[in-house]
């Protein structure tokens, strides 16, 4: 089954209003279940949260409606992101860092956790609004049936590292109204905001100033650039060979 096979929203999911919320069982990611989606329907599917089913990942992605040029609109991402990193920081045990590596890994306690990834329209202009974005997260849930965690010390999983067993639902919710508040303090004071707290989880050298500009390049000191546009066609975190996080 896939999310274009679901007539009807899921009501498994207790999310804010704007969103819509499909379920998808199976072995599908929820990234190719996005594009197939907005695919289809385009800029109509926008709000719709698609969660996969699968065994030891945790696995969603949500249509994102654009309103400025893609250039600027990728830095929706780091919003998402942002999202994403308070979620998993209300439900974690406390004091336990969590930080990212730079654009889209997310990291807990010093080891490989998940990350996110972004889609856009591959014909729109860097000066065109695009009619959608696609973002999409992953996390470990569990190493069950992969062999000895102990041969993967650069990853772990939320159930090593304390979180609640019936942790899928909760965490998603939580991510879906972070993401709201997010993008309406976005709206409401500009992105300097959301890029302060984005900067906040993200290792940088020190004595250096650091900033995000308009286009979601990260920027140290006069002349030093880390670029987002290009590193986000590849995620760093995904295994190619199993579609799933690098352990």
């Amino acid at each position: 089954m896939t999310a274009l096979d679901l007539d009807v929203p899921s009501t498994a999911l207790a999310l804010p209003p704007a969103f819509t919320g499909r379920l998808v069982q199976g072995a599908c990611d929820a990234f190719t279940e996005a594009l197939a989606l907005v695919g289809r329907d385009g800029s109509d599917a926008a709000g719709t949260l698609i969660l996969t089913e699968r065994a030891n990942v945790l696995d969603l992605a949500v249509v994102l409606a654009p309103d400025e040029p893609l250039g600027s609109a990728r830095r929706a991402f780091l919003a998402a992101m942002t999202a994403l990193a308070d979620a998993v920081g209300a439900h974690g045990p406390p004091e336990m860092p969590l930080t990212f590596g730079w654009p889209d890994v997310l990291v807990f306690d010093g080891a490989r956790l998940g990350g996110g990834r972004l889609g856009w329209p591959v014909t729109c202009a860097e000066t065109s609004t695009p009619d959608w974005l696609v973002f999409s997260a992953m996390l470990i849930l569990s190493k069950a049936g992969t062999g000895d965690p102990g041969l993967t010390p650069g990853s772990t999983a939320l159930d090593e590292e304390g979180f609640p067993a019936d942790i899928r639902y909760p965490l998603v919710e939580s991510f879906a109204r972070n993401l709201i508040r997010t993008f309406s303090l976005w709206a409401e004071d500009g992105f300097d905001g959301i890029a302060a707290r984005y900067l906040a989880h993200l290792p940088t050298p020190s004595g250096v100033s650091v900033r995000i500009d308009r286009e979601g390049d990260v920027i140290l000191g006069e002349s030093e650039r880390w670029s987002l546009a290009r590193l986000l066609r590849e995620p760093a975190w995904l295994d190619p060979e199993t579609g799933t996080v690098r352990l």
